[in-house]
């Protein structure tokens, strides 16, 4: 299985120390949960932006005072 070595200043060291034991996880597994609970949470952004823009125009027509105002083509943008 792949491993990674990984540096930290003695401070961040620290830090990332009391955030595991604040969960009650090891260093080890408190690293690879952050990992992986990172890349779901890329996945997960990813998939509600694409739903998002495929409802966009729809609910741009049922809410036509939602719109706002640099997609209304009034020219207007907020500053």
């Amino acid at each position: 299985m792949p491993s990674l070595n990984v540096s930290f200043s003695d401070e961040e060291m620290e830090g990332v120390r009391a955030a595991a034991a604040a969960e009650g996880k090891s260093l080890k597994q408190y690293l690879h949960d952050l990992g992986v609970r990172e890349m779901h949470r890329k996945r997960f952004v990813a998939g509600a932006t694409a739903w998002a823009d495929r409802l966009r125009e729809e609910f741009d027509e049922a809410f036509p005072e939602e719109v706002p105002p640099s997609r209304s083509g009034d020219g207007v943008t907020a500053a």
